[in-house]
């Protein structure tokens, strides 16, 4: 009997990963017993995917606020310091700016509006639209922002992150002024030494800020790029999806994960006569249609992975065939012709009217986000998501 069914998602449910275990052994013996253990055959091509959490924390990539202080200081001078565009979070930036402040004497706190880079609002354009205010022209000081919107909780937390991001820096030692702005180049007026903190248009920032005289400019990626005093650091994104460890602590992203996607697949290899493709993920690249907060707060989804997985899918629409080319078919005739015509597809579809629709996204992308998606961030206990059939199609 043929197989009636296509791409599979699977939690896999994991001891708790600790400092200096084998994330590898830990992972391919948890596969094989869910296998085992649920009736199911690990398959050439399934995709083992490894939440970056936990390959952080077996390597014991964690910093102190104390470290964080130090190198903002070292780099960018120690006295006032403009920190721009950060994400509105008590995970992923709250403990970051506790450190950043440590090495500040002064911290001018450049806020985005109506909203940060990944959606967390500020504001509402409602709000602007009454009181007639221009996000990409207006610059708002904290006291014109309160009187103009008073207090706004964030939807989902309860907090007022202008409150709490003042009160963090004035708790560590700091002076901190507060303004609202989305041109980089307005922080100038108050600061010439910068850290800017957005994430994915960083490199644009950077640029900007340079340009326009800036005497140091440092991205989060930047600082913790190397270890200060024994402390784990990310070479590639410094602070840079770190999240929350303790009040004084960050997780900083996984530093150097090919080794372990590839132990993993060797293993497997070794276990099971099949060859499988692995992955580490971060936060999975969608948008919430509700809170319109974008997930994305890790510099990107797909921390390491295996040579499988490089490029994007080659697709044709389904339902493009069975209005168009094959519109006066049905039965089984339709599905030779659409199984014919699967076999015989080009390699890169690129410009095909066959294949719109099929956003030819990143594979590590795709898959980084279904297995976010299955694996949540809360008490699941399945930091390991095994995706089968995810290269099937119509005629496997």
């Amino acid at each position: 009997m043929e197989r009636r069914t296509g791409t599979i998602s699977r939690g896999i449910r994991c001891p708790i990963f600790r400092e200096g275990d084998n994330v590898a052994d830990i992972v391919v013996k948890s596969v094989l017993e869910a296998a085992e253990c649920d009736g199911f055959e690990i398959r050439d091509r399934d995709v083992i995917c490894v939440t970056e959490s936990v390959v952080a924390r077996a390597q014991g990539n964690y910093a102190p606020v104390s470290a964080i202080s130090k190198d903002v200081k070292k780099k960018l001078g120690g006295k006032t310091i403009g920190v721009i565009f950060p994400i509105l979070s008590r995970n992923r930036f709250a403990i970051c700016l506790k450190g950043i402040a440590g090495g500040a004497e002064k911290v001018v706190l450049m806020l985005s509006y109506p909203s940060d880079e990944v959606g967390n609002a500020l504001v509402s354009l409602d709000q602007l639209d009454e009181k007639e205010i221009n996000p990409y022209s207006d610059v708002l000081t904290l006291e014109k922002y309160r009187e103009l919107f008073g207090e706004n909780l964030h939807p989902f937390t309860g907090i007022d992150y202008v409150a709490y991001y003042k009160s963090l820096v004035e708790e560590a030692g700091a002076e901190c002024e507060i303004i609202f702005a989305n041109n980089p180049r307005e922080i100038l007026k108050y600061a010439d030494s910068v850290l800017t903190c957005d994430i994915h248009t960083r490199a644009r920032t950077k640029r900007i800020l340079k340009a326009a005289g800036a005497k140091a400019v440092c991205g989060l990626d930047d600082i913790m790029n190397e270890s200060v005093d024994g402390s784990g650091y990310n070479s590639r994104y410094g602070l840079l999806g770190s999240n929350k460890a303790t009040e004084d602590t960050i997780k900083l992203f996984p530093e150097n994960g090919d080794p372990v996607v590839h132990e993993i697949q060797e293993k497997i290899l070794k276990e099971t006569g099949k060859h499988v493709e692995v992955m580490i993920y971060g936060d999975g690249a969608f948008k919430d249609p509700v809170g319109k907060i974008w997930e994305l707060a890790d510099p990107v989804v797909g921390v390491a992975a295996t040579e499988g997985l490089n490029g994007t899918p080659n697709e044709l629409k389904l339902k493009y065939l069975a209005d168009n080319d094959f519109k006066d078919l049905s039965g089984e005739a339709l599905r030779d012709a659409i199984s014919e015509k699967i076999k015989s597809k080009k390699s890169d579809l690129t410009g095909d009217m066959a294949s719109q629709g099929t956003t030819p996204r990143r594979l590590t992308d795709l898959i980084g986000s279904l297995c976010d998606l299955t694996s949540g961030s809360g008490d699941k206990g399945t930091p390991v998501v095994l995706v089968q059939g995810y290269f099937d199609n119509y005629i496997s």
